[in-house]
């Protein structure tokens, strides 16, 4: 039996990973055990080593709104910010680094993730991506159950929203984010599928730990999960957006969008093709892709199923008071997302360098 710890109300946890960058070539450096030696004791829930030594993560604590998370990942940033100087390093927020190498990236010296890459080899070796993860908190295990089958529909829309990993190893992939194709080579990766109720993903989770597939839930690596021990769903799909009031902004439409999701009925399972085939859309083209509703099965552009999921939640955003953030996420449907901006960065210079520090200039603006 797996307890769900839960949340009474729709409260906000946020993971992001983040590349380490040398200051001086803007390529990846291989020293997170060594900034992690530096970190006030104050952050040290917050700032965390990752798969690999190039790669930090941070982590808010529980937060009852958006302004709460806002003033959180500020705050580590900044104290990141400062410990990195010392160490000639930046932070870069694309989910891809352009020019980087994965098989020149450092292994964590920590026993899952040294398990994990024994198991994984060249897919492991390759996967040098961050990804940004929310959790949103859910009063009971049901609720999860309908939430998690609800969200598949709108995973692409997110997707899309936040594709910023156009180039991998030095080329244009031709994908909005290539970060996406990366991950589902891992295993138990990707879209999941319908779970009819609490006792099957206690059942499934269960067997497939017997089996010896899966260590725990932490292995289930679906671009949305229940979370038992936070008492959250936690939606894992997204790439990171390249300037931070994006990512609130991206935020704020999460919650909202689980706040609405869990008054509706429960979601009607459709088939899971057409939700991988939006999925593919919104990673090969992003906000240009087509969107084919499950319900009705009629195409619609990218751009419009968006507007109609910001109609779907509209209710969650005025008692959310969440109206200014999705000024932002309008702004980014007209402008488009990180990876038209970082195309555009480097069409213009046709150097990577001179991209991300524009990048890391406009970060905060």
């Amino acid at each position: 039996m797996i307890k769900f710890n839960s949340s009474p109300k729709p409260t906000i946890g946020v993971e992001i990973e983040l590349q380490l960058v040398n200051k001086n070539n803007l390529n990846l450096n291989n020293i997170s055990s060594k900034v992690l030696t530096n970190i006030n004791k104050e952050f040290s829930d917050n700032i965390k080593c990752e798969l690999i030594e190039s790669m930090i993560e941070i982590n808010t604590n529980i937060c009852s709104n958006i302004e709460e998370v806002e003033k959180d990942i500020r705050k580590t940033l900044n104290h990141l910010d400062e410990i990195l100087k010392n160490h000639e390093t930046e932070i870069n927020c694309t989910s891809l680094h352009p020019f980087a190498i994965g098989k020149n990236q450092i292994i964590t010296d920590n026993p899952r993730y040294k398990r994990i890459m024994k198991d994984l080899q060249m897919v492991g070796k390759r996967f040098i991506s961050q990804g940004l993860h929310v959790h949103i908190g859910i009063s009971n295990p049901e609720d999860a159950i309908k939430v998690n089958n609800a969200l598949r529909v709108y995973l692409p829309l997110l997707l899309s929203l936040s594709t910023s990993s156009p180039f991998f190893e030095g080329e244009d992939t031709g994908l909005h984010s290539y970060r996406t194709k990366l991950f589902e080579a891992l295993p138990l990766a990707g879209m999941p599928d319908y779970l009819n109720n609490w006792n099957h993903f206690e059942n499934l989770t269960e067997h497939l730990e017997g089996a010896g597939i899966i260590n725990s839930v932490k292995d289930l690596w679906w671009d949305v999960r229940p979370h038992p021990g936070f008492g959250t769903v936690e939606i894992r799909v997204c790439d990171i957006p390249i300037n931070f009031k994006e990512i609130i902004a991206l935020v704020a439409l999460i919650q909202a969008l689980v706040v609405t999701l869990t008054k509706l009925d429960s979601y009607q399972d459709t088939h899971i093709q057409i939700l991988q085939s939006n999925k593919w859309q919104a990673a090969r083209y992003g906000l240009d892709g087509i969107f084919v509703d499950p319900k009705t099965f009629k195409k619609l552009s990218m751009r419009k199923a968006i507007e109609n999921l910001f109609i779907l939640v509209e209710p969650a955003i005025i008692s959310l008071d969440l109206k200014k953030h999705f000024n932002i996420l309008e702004k980014i449907l007209n402008t488009g997302s990180g990876s038209n901006k970082q195309r555009k960065l480097y069409a213009s210079s046709k150097n990577f360098e001179h991209m991300l520090k524009t990048l890391k200039e406009q970060f905060y603006h």
